[in-house]
């Protein structure tokens, strides 16, 4: 059905833990079937149930180990795989996502990432650039934290309230934090898939306006870069 309406599944958004089989409710050979019936090109899956810095030695080697065991089964359905970069796991942060990407060195192991909460903007383009040599796909929204028109609370001091502290917003307000991530992205000189998320009240009207948004973006940035394929 995607095919014959010309739409191209990126990612099968699975929440398989990698490395924490107690947690997982069915085995990752019954994923991986469900998104080659889908025809995704990926699979988003999380580094486990904790962060970084709260995990000990020898779960993190049980994440490294299922992370290599599971790259080589996609991989033979030529699926990759990709990390949700994302709290509560093993790239819950900028330095634990880097180190854990060195932790996993695979040519079928990618990254995703999204802008973090809470933190300034140069912040999370460091952790982009960080990622772009294993990056897969970004997935994009705006959102501010603690106050309602900007971000006021850091979240390496307290532990963010959602949904009460978390306010969703069109596109085009966040435009300038969005432009510096779609340069370092179109500056990299590949193809990676944005996917939006977050939409402010889950309106479809709003989705369409965000995408209208971001495609008339892409466009005007990749003006002067020659190598980007326009949409």
């Amino acid at each position: 059905m995607s095919n014959e309406t010309g739409l191209e599944i990126v990612s099968y958004g699975s929440y398989y833990r990698v490395g924490s089989t107690d947690v997982n409710q069915t085995c990752f050979s019954k994923v991986l079937l469900t998104a080659e019936a889908l025809e995704a090109k990926s699979i988003r899956v999380w580094a486990g149930t904790k962060n970084y810095e709260d995990s000990s030695q020898e779960e993190i080697s049980s994440i490294v180990e299922d992370t290599l065991k599971i790259a080589e089964m996609a991989a033979e359905k030529k699926i990759a795989i990709c990390f949700e970069f994302h709290d509560g796991t093993l790239t819950n942060n900028n330095y634990s996502a880097l180190k854990f990407s060195n932790l996993v060195v695979h040519p079928n192991v990618f990254f995703s990432w999204q802008p973090p909460h809470g933190y300034k903007t140069s912040y999370a383009l460091q952790g982009l650039k960080e990622l772009l040599p294993r990056l897969y796909t970004v997935h994009i929204y705006h959102w501010t934290v603690g106050s309602k028109d900007k971000n006021t609370v850091n979240g390496t001091l307290r532990e963010l309230i959602y949904p009460d502290e978390y306010h969703r917003h069109p596109l085009s307000q966040g435009e300038s934090d969005l432009a510096l991530y779609l340069k370092c992205l179109l500056n990299e000189g590949k193809e990676i898939p944005i996917l939006i998320e977050f939409v402010k009240g889950d309106c479809p009207e709003q989705f369409i306006e965000d995408a209208l948004f971001l495609s008339h973006l892409v466009k005007n940035i990749s003006k002067d870069l020659p190598f980007i394929r326009q949409f």
